[in-house]
């Protein structure tokens, strides 16, 4: 067995005169193996001078390529032992590996939805309306490459450093910068550098939240912000949205009588729905703010994402009173992995905020700020935006063109104009458990609407459907096979 698996590596031809290198090229055939299953998880592979010997290279040549296969995650070193290849990602375990990200990126511990998804198996052949975060074909690996060798060999040790728990000073004026082409105008000063948008909700409720203090949040949001919330002991409250925006007159009713410490909102191209909310809500919501002495989470989830031009400005260009925490993340333009996102704070806050986020922990990775700030000094993330907007906007399009084709009278939706979603409401008889199940034993998966909802009693024949993670030429076979399953199911 030895010999043969020796005779196999033997067997891969390394072109001295190509561009690539060979280390690269060395990559690419032992990954290639591993994909389609030629070599198994817990293979051992040759010592890199064993390697070395077979194919006639220089040994750095055998290492750099065993780190780049470790970095991918193709295989692992045991210390004293070898390089081994990786269970997950061979070929022949990736029939029964389940990542349920790719199902469901927004289930939390304890949504009994969570029961479903486990019974749901995904292949290379399922079409995936579930999940919100961008495939990883889309990630700008080669550039970002770049800038973090270019910071390593600038900033040496210092780039592992703590940072300030504020956030690299160059990098918040970077991003100060971009605010103002968003029309919001602040300094590097009123901004803090967090590790993603879910920490900086959980370092607002470490500041703001006590036991048994009230938040307001839409109905339907985002899950993750209300396990945040009922991790502080608070009383979560959720407000009806309407066509654009919450329905203030409850919200009011609530303001009046709970006296929250927060609201929280995704004004823009809302999760789960796509609502957004209209100019004359954005301004009555900072009034009613200053009026009931209450703060606002503004999470801006993908406001740049507007494909009709909607042009609408984010609800702190409206805060006169210091009501408004502005939270952004790129987790869905970007890398969703790196872990970063940013506050813009009012300023008799940021003492407090700051203490919060130190005892969380101390700072996000200098590492990762240095890259990102040097990347968007460089116009890369302009470039790269330019690419995922043009990317998702094309989708969008598909996909709200197949449904305006395929869909039955009683399937209900409305082009939110931009964002990551689509909202859709079933008949009344169709039991979404149930469907989800029937659509995925035929490789499509959605989201169920349920997960978003914080009250068991909401209307429950809701899903939402993402293109995030959905190449462009599959949307329309997709789309019209979900159709049809709707149809068939929900009589």
């Amino acid at each position: 067995m030895v010999i043969k698996m020796l005779e196999l590596f033997k067997s891969i031809k390394l072109d001295k005169n190509s561009n690539t290198p060979l280390y690269m090229q060395l990559f690419n055939a032992i990954g290639n193996m591993i994909d389609e299953g030629t070599l198994l998880s817990q293979t051992k592979l040759p010592s890199v001078r064993q390697m070395a010997s077979l194919l006639k290279v220089n040994t750095v040549t055998v290492v750099n390529c065993y780190k780049q296969l470790e970095l991918k995650g193709y295989v692992y070193a045991k210390k004293s032992s070898g390089t081994y290849v990786s269970a997950v990602l061979s070929s022949v375990d990736k029939k029964d590996y389940v990542d349920k990200n790719m199902i469901l990126d927004e289930i939390y511990p304890g949504d009994d939805i969570s029961i479903l998804t486990n019974k749901i198996r995904l292949d290379e052949n399922t079409i995936n309306f579930a999940s919100a975060t961008p495939s990883s074909d889309l990630f700008p690996v080669e550039d970002f490459k770049l800038v973090l060798n270019e910071v390593l060999d600038r900033d040496m040790g210092n780039a592992f450093n703590y940072q300030d728990s504020q956030g690299y000073q160059p990098l918040r004026s970077s991003i100060s910068n971009l605010l103002k082409e968003h029309n919001i105008n602040c300094s590097e000063d009123g901004i803090i550098i967090v590790s993603g948008a879910q920490q900086g909700i959980d370092i607002i409720s470490k500041t703001l939240l006590k036991d048994g203090d009230y938040v307001i949040t839409e109905s339907p949001t985002y899950r993750g912000a209300v396990a945040v919330f009922n991790s502080r002991r608070a009383v979560v409250t959720d407000v009806d949205l309407e066509e654009d925006g919450l329905n203030l007159n409850l919200l009011e009713y609530h303001l009046k009588t709970h006296r929250p410490k927060l609201i929280y909102t995704i004004p823009a191209f809302q999760n789960p729905t796509g609502i957004s909310y209209s100019k004359s809500k954005r301004k009555e919501l900072v009034m009613l703010a200053k009026k009931y002495d209450t703060y606002i989470i503004e999470d801006d989830y993908v406001s740049e994402l507007d494909f009709e031009n909607k042009n609408f400005k984010p609800i702190i260009s409206y805060d006169k009173s210091d009501r408004v925490i502005y939270l952004k993340s790129f987790s869905k333009i970007f890398m969703p992995g790196l872990r970063f996102g940013f506050m813009v704070v009012p300023p008799h806050l940021k003492k407090h905020i700051l203490g919060a986020k130190h005892a969380t922990d101390i700072s996000t990775s200098g590492l990762i700020q240095r890259a990102l700030d040097l990347y968007i000094r460089k116009g890369l993330w302009h470039k790269h935006f330019y690419t995922m907007y043009e990317t998702y906007k094309n989708r969008y399009i598909k996909l709200t063109n197949s449904l305006d084709k395929n869909k039955t009278k009683d399937l209900v939706y409305k082009k939110p104009g931009g964002g990551l979603n689509i909202w859709i409401k079933l008949p009344y008889n169709c039991v979404v458990n149930n469907l989800l199940e029937h659509t995925a034993s035929n490789n499509i998966v959605f989201t169920p609407g349920r997960i978003f909802y914080s009250s068991t009693s909401a209307n429950l024949n809701n899903i939402r459907l993402s293109f995030a993670a959905v190449e462009e030429d599959k949307i329309e076979a997709g789309i019209e096979k979900l159709c049809k399953l709707i149809s068939e199911f929900c009589v």
